[in-house]
């Protein structure tokens, strides 16, 4: 802005910039000025509007800049990055740009800024920091979150605790979330509905179906009366995810290809790879599975992810692609998908680490490592049973059971089975004593 008033004025007095450099500066220092690389002292500036024959306080209004304007073109540049598939960059700018805030003291923009940086912690797979983020910011008081929604953090903060196999906790903040918007007698909006949708997938997880499938018929409900494309998305992503869990796969794939459609016709590129790991997932489990179609659809996904997606979104394309690999009897390159997957992952991520050990393992026996795969199938039910998954933690512990009963290892099967049992809710005293001497004689 300064810049070009001092260019125009000057072009107005038919000045050259070595005219109005004068004796005391450049021409090429006023060219710089006027293409806005540099920023004069205020002395400088006086010098160059009695050259101008101006009022001095014409320019120097210009060195007074508006930090909240300028904060909004560095949020602006740190959601572009993000949303372009740049967590990295996207993190350094909104850091930078929460310090800006804070050295200001705008809480609304230090809260934007933050919002920003644990969105993009979460897309680089560090969870626990992003949960800690979003956790903060739920803290504030309204005034101090500004423009950020208490639903949105909930929701993302969901998203975090789901994948870090803590449920409960999770199950346990989006409820609060949901009690007090109807304690205030909110309507349905899009946020209410993800809000519910997230619950879903929580309650899908933990292996409570009942209620996941209620709530997803909830939000289907809810999502009918917006006029919101997203929304409708969600609800029947999540209502496949039930279906699928309830083994209804001809119903599940109906549901996802329904959300598909809804989030094809918007330009949210990262939300339709999900869509298709989604579908894939459910083709592998169709009966007779489809093993091919579900190949061509994850590499779509793998490709587009790479580019605008996070690293729990590429594990769960990783995972399924090993999953394929299985069915088409390929079972080297499942164990190099699932490794890669795994490797991906780091620590933390007990949900998405249990599923892709459990994939690793089925890669092992098909290749006929039998101890190796025993004892990867143990780690993913410990996991799975850490997070309080204990529906899929009971399939886990059965699954193990089952290859070691087909070997002959009565007792540790036993032992297995028993420990499936529990997660189910069941007590068993028999034999325990027994079985476990067995074990560790």
């Amino acid at each position: 802005m300064l810049g070009s008033r001092i260019r125009d004025m000057r072009r107005r007095l038919g000045l050259s910039q070595a005219e109005l450099a004068g004796d005391e500066l450049s021409p090429s220092y006023i060219s710089l000025l006027e293409a806005g690389k540099r920023t004069p002292s205020e002395e400088v500036l006086r010098g160059i509007a009695k050259r101008l024959n101006c009022d001095p306080d014409f320019l120097l209004e210009c060195l007074t800049e508006d930090p909240g304007a300028s904060l909004d073109l560095d949020l602006k540049f740190a959601e572009l990055a993000l949303a372009s598939g740049q967590p990295q960059a996207a993190l350094e700018a909104f850091r930078t740009a929460a310090q800006k805030a804070q050295d200001a003291s705008l809480p609304g923009h230090h809260a934007r800024a933050e919002w920003g940086t644990g969105r993009a912690l979460e897309s680089l797979g560090q969870l626990e920091s992003a949960g800690q983020k979003f956790e903060a910011l739920l803290r504030l008081r309204p005034a101090e979150r500004g423009k950020v929604s208490s639903y949105a953090l909930v929701v993302a903060l969901c998203r975090c605790l789901r994948e870090l196999g803590d449920l409960d906790r999770g199950i346990e903040a989006a409820e609060h979330a949901l009690a007090e918007m109807k304690e205030l007698k909110i309507n349905p909006t899009v946020e209410s509905v993800e809000l519910v949708s997230t619950l879903v997938g929580l309650y899908a997880e933990r292996g409570d179906l009942h209620t996941a499938e209620y709530l997803a018929q909830e939000a289907i409900t809810h999502a009918g009366s917006l006029n919101d494309r997203r929304a409708v998305g969600a609800a029947y992503w999540n209502a496949g995810l039930v279906a699928h869990r309830n083994g209804h796969h001809e119903e599940a794939a109906v549901l996802v290809e329904r959300a598909l459609a809804m989030y094809a016709e918007g330009d949210n590129e990262r939300a339709v790879a999900r869509l298709q790991t989604a579908y894939a997932a459910v083709l592998l489990n169709t009966l007779p599975p489809r093993p091919e179609a579900a190949r061509d659809l994850l590499v779509q996904a793998r490709d587009s992810l790479q580019e605008v997606g996070g690293t729990v979104d590429l594990v769960y394309v990783l995972t399924n692609l090993a999953r394929a690999d299985l069915q088409l009897g390929e079972f080297d390159a499942a164990l190099t998908h699932a490794g890669s997957g795994l490797e991906k992952l780091g620590a933390g991520h007990r949900l998405q680490t249990a599923r892709t050990l459990l994939v690793l393992a089925s890669a092992h026996l098909g290749r006929g490592d039998v101890d190796e795969a025993r004892r990867i199938q143990e780690t993913a039910a410990l996991h799975l049973e850490a997070s309080g998954a204990s529906r899929q933690s009971a399939f886990a512990w059965a699954e193990l059971a089952e290859s070691l009963e087909a070997t002959g290892d009565t007792a540790r099967a036993l032992w297995a089975y028993r420990q499936s049992l529990t997660q189910l809710g069941h007590r068993v005293t028999v034999g325990a004593d027994t079985v476990e001497q067995q074990i560790k004689g």
